[in-house]
C-alpha cells in the first residue's frame, strides 16, 4: 500500500521565503529546486521556496503540489565515471505555489515581502520577450518583463528605495544573456511608462541580473514507468520528476550572488564567474559540437538514439578523438583543466537511461554546424595552419545526409529552400562544383567558410570518399 506524500506522512520543514520562482516546471524542479533543497538540508542555506505560475492555465498541477504539500521526488540516473549511479531524493523545500491570475494580492504580497532575496526563473525562451503596450496596471500584465517591472516599481516605491531591498534576479531561459535581456526590456518598459529616472537606477544598480547556462537533461514526469516508480519509492506521487545526474550551472554578473547562493559550498557543479560567454562557448563546442558532428554520421549507420552511436566504436572513436585533437587544443584555456571538463561532458553520451534521438538533435542541423563546429575548423587554421580533417568530415557528411543520396533515407527536418538547393542542385559528375555552390551561398551561411583555404577541396574528398564507399567505410578510413 502506496502511503500519501504530505505533512502525515513526512516531517517538512519550515523554511522563510527567500526565493520567488517563476515557473513549476519539471526542469526547474530538478535542477534548481533540486539543488536548494540539498543544500537546505546540509545547513549550507536556509531558502524557502514559492512558486509563481507564469500563466492562467495552471490550476490542475497546482492543485496537485497543494495536495502533497508541495514535495516531489527527484529521480536522477546517468553515468558517473563510467559506471551507472541511480539518486532519489525528496524535496521539500517549496513552500507554496500561487497562481497570480486567480490570487493577485497573495502573489503581490510575496513579492513585497522583506524577506525575499531572489528571484528566479524558466518562462521558457519565449518569456523573455518585449512587449509594446504591456499594461503594468493589469494584475498581471501579459509578459515575463512587463510582469517584473511592475512588481519591482512596487517594491521600490513600498521601501522608499531602500538599496538593501533591491532583488538577485537569476534566469534560467535557454537564451543567451538571459538576464541581461531581462534587465533592458524591464528598464525599456520603465522608460515607456515614466516610472522615473530615480527607479530606473534602482533597477540597474541595486537590483542584480545574472546570465545563466543551465544543463540537465530533464524528460520530466516519468509517464511509462510510474507505477514501478511509485513501489520504489513507496509513495504515491504525481509530481515526480526524472533527469539525468549530470548537472551544471554557471552564473555570471555580480559575485554577490555566490554568498547569497553558496550551491558550490554543498558540493554542486555551480560555477560563478564575472562573465560566461567563455563558459558557453566552451561547452558549445564540447557538447554540442560533438552532437551536431556525431548526428549525420551515425543516422547514415542506422543508429536512432545518441546511446546507439556511441555503442558503435567508430563513431565512439571518431568523436573523442574529435574532442581531444582537434576541439581542445585551439581552446584557449589550461588544457588539463579541459580534458577533465570535456571528460565530464562526454560521459553523458553513455548514459543508458536517456533516449536521446538523433532525428531530434538533427533538427537545423546546418545553422548548428556553422555556430558549434565551424569555429573549431576556423581556429586550427588560424592557429594550428592545419585542417581539422575530423570535424570537416562531419560537414561532408551532412551534405551528403541532406542530399538525398545517402545509404539510407533521410527527411531534413531544416530550412526547406536550403535542403532544396542543396538536393537540386547535386551532380555527381561534378561535386566539388556542388560543395562549392553550397559552401558559397551566402543566404544559408553567415560565415564565410571558403575562407579556410583547403576546406572546399577537403570536404570534395570526403563526400566522394563517402558516396563511393559507404559510411561505414569511409569512417572507418577518416579515423
Amino acid at each position: 500500500m502506496l502511503k500519501p506524500l504530505n505533512i502525515t506522512t513526512v516531517e517538512k520543514p519550515q523554511l522563510t521565503e527567500k526565493i520567488l520562482q517563476f515557473g513549476e516546471g519539471n526542469f526547474l524542479r530538478a535542477f534548481v529546486d533540486w539543488m536548494i533543497d540539498k543544500a537546505n538540508a546540509s545547513g549550507k542555506m536556509d531558502h524557502g521556496i514559492a512558486i509563481v505560475q507564469p500563466i492562467a492555465q495552471g490550476e490542475a498541477i497546482r492543485k496537485i503540489f497543494e495536495q502533497q504539500d508541495c514535495m516531489y521526488h527527484v529521480y536522477l540516473e546517468g553515468i558517473k565515471d563510467q559506471q551507472p549511479v541511480k539518486e532519489i531524493s525528496l524535496v521539500k523545500s517549496i513552500t507554496r505555489v500561487i497562481n497570480p491570475y486567480s490570487d493577485y494580492k497573495e502573489y503581490e504580497k510575496l513579492f513585497l515581502s522583506a524577506e525575499l532575496e531572489m528571484v528566479v526563473s524558466n518562462t521558457t525562451e519565449a518569456g523573455i520577450r518585449y512587449e509594446v503596450g504591456d499594461d503594468l496596471n493589469a494584475e498581471p500584465p501579459s509578459s515575463y518583463p512587463a510582469k517584473m517591472t511592475a512588481l519591482l516599481y512596487k517594491r521600490y516605491k513600498k521601501f522608499n528605495g531602500d538599496a538593501s531591498k533591491g532583488l538577485s534576479v537569476i534566469c534560467c531561459e535557454l537564451i543567451e544573456d538571459n538576464g541581461s535581456t531581462l534587465r533592458q526590456y524591464i528598464l525599456q518598459h520603465a522608460k515607456a511608462n515614466n516610472l522615473g529616472a530615480d527607479f530606473e537606477a534602482w533597477v540597474s544598480t541595486h537590483c542584480h541580473f545574472y546570465d545563466t547556462l543551465v544543463d540537465r537533461i530533464v524528460p520530466g514526469f516519468p509517464k511509462e514507468t510510474i507505477n514501478e516508480i511509485k513501489e520504489e519509492i513507496g509513495f504515491d506521487d504525481n509530481l515526480v520528476v526524472k533527469g539525468e545526474y549530470f548537472h551544471v550551472w554557471a552564473i555570471g554578473g555580480d559575485s554577490s550572488i555566490s554568498k547569497k547562493l553558496p550551491l558550490d559550498a554543498a558540493g554542486f557543479n555551480v560555477l560563478f564567474m564575472d562573465d560566461i560567454h567563455e563558459f558557453r562557448a566552451k561547452k558549445v563546442r564540447i557538447l554540442n559540437g560533438s552532437h551536431t558532428a556525431m548526428v549525420p554520421i551515425a543516422l547514415q549507420l542506422g543508429c536512432e538514439t545518441v546511446m546507439d552511436a556511441f555503442k558503435t566504436p567508430a563513431v565512439e572513436k571518431f568523436i573523442n578523438k574529435m574532442v581531444a585533437e582537434e576541439v581542445l587544443p585551439v581552446i584557449d584555456e589550461d588544457q588539463e583543466e579541459l580534458k577533465k571538463f570535456a571528460k565530464k561532458i562526454l560521459e553523458r553520451f553513455y548514459n543508458p537511461y536517456l533516449k536521446h534521438y538523433l532525428k531530434d538533435i538533427s533538427l537545423n542541423s546546418l545553422s548548428k554546424w556553422e555556430t558549434r563546429d565551424f569555429p573549431t575548423v576556423k581556429d586550427n587554421f588560424s592557429k594550428k595552419n592545419k585542417n581539422a580533417k575530423l570535424v570537416t568530415f562531419s560537414f561532408a557528411a551532412l551534405l551528403v545526409l541532406y542530399s538525398g543520396k545517402a545509404e539510407l533515407p533521410f527527411t531534413a527536418n531544416d530550412t526547406a529552400e536550403f535542403v532544396d538547393f542543396i538536393q537540386s542542385t547535386f551532380n555527381a559528375n561534378d561535386i566539388k562544383g556542388w560543395v562549392t555552390g553550397i559552401v558559397k551561398n551566402k543566404s544559408i551561411w553567415k560565415e564565410d567558410f571558403a575562407a579556410v583555404p583547403f576546406f572546399i577541396d577537403e570536404v570534395t574528398n570526403d563526400v566522394e570518399l563517402i558516396l563511393n564507399k559507404g559510411m561505414k567505410e569511409a569512417l572507418s578510413i577518416t579515423i
